[in-house]
């Protein structure tokens, strides 16, 4: 009988892992001025604005404003971003120095691509164009649950619970209670709209720019309302 060699396993033996795409959304940091003394600061300041919403999120550094200059030390970079509790695991938009900078820092290098620039310090993303199609969802969202529309407006015929999360390209649309957390836009479309027939978010963000419950009209709680921006202020009204 041949002896099996060190490192192989049986054909008919079954893996013990899967790997497989996914249709995760990954918030992305726009830097603009990493060396700027403020730059920690002024990040704090917009976390703590929904301190839940940001806790351990996994983040992408989006580098296209900075490729052409000389790299920042990511590893310290991104240790002050974790105790701001954000959780980077990648770059985007960067050269080849910004990429070996990167890697030795244990960080992913991704694809340039699309971002909401949801917590953008110094800027925002430019508009894109309104998608023209809808993704349908008839069951309930529950707590910890996360439905995303891509390139399309979101439509949710059923109660959405707390600790929920809607994300869609364009519009969002919910026919029942809105509660948890309804993120519009995230490419980056300031046009798009928020309708809900019974309002009771945790946070609402369109193109990036949102709103706190706590910081939210208590008159507007367990109404139907749209929700749009206007230069960079959501405007709640009844519906």
């Amino acid at each position: 009988m041949e002896a099996r060699r060190a490192g192989t396993v049986s054909n008919d033996s079954p893996l013990p892992f899967q790997i497989r795409g996914t249709s995760s959304t990954l918030l992305a940091l726009k830097v603009i001025d990493p060396c700027d003394p403020a730059f920690f600061i002024h990040l704090a300041n917009t976390l703590a604005l929904a301190p839940g919403f940001y806790r351990n999120a996994p983040i992408i550094l989006d580098l296209a404003a900075v490729a052409r200059k000389n790299p920042v030390d990511l590893t310290i970079f991104c240790a002050q971003l974790r105790e701001l509790t954000l959780t980077p695991v990648g770059i985007q938009g960067a050269t080849a120095d910004w990429e070996r900078n990167a890697l030795a820092a244990g960080l992913a290098v991704f694809p340039a691509g699309r971002s909401a620039d949801p917590v953008s310090v110094h800027g925002r993303a430019a508009p894109l164009p309104r998608p023209s199609t809808a993704r349908l969802v008839t069951e309930p969202v529950r707590s910890g649950q996360q439905v995303y529309a891509a390139e399309s407006d979101l439509i949710v015929t059923a109660p959405v619970s707390r600790g929920a999360e809607l994300l869609a390209d364009g519009n969002i649309h919910v026919y029942g209670p809105l509660r948890g957390r309804a993120l519009a836009g995230t490419n980056g479309d300031r046009s798009a709209r928020i309708f809900c027939r019974h309002f009771d978010a945790d946070l609402i963000s369109i193109a990036g720019y949102y709103e706190v419950n706590e910081h939210m009209e208590p008159h507007l709680f367990g109404k139907p309302v749209q929700i749009r921006l206007d230069n960079e202020r959501l405007i709640f009204e009844p519906l």
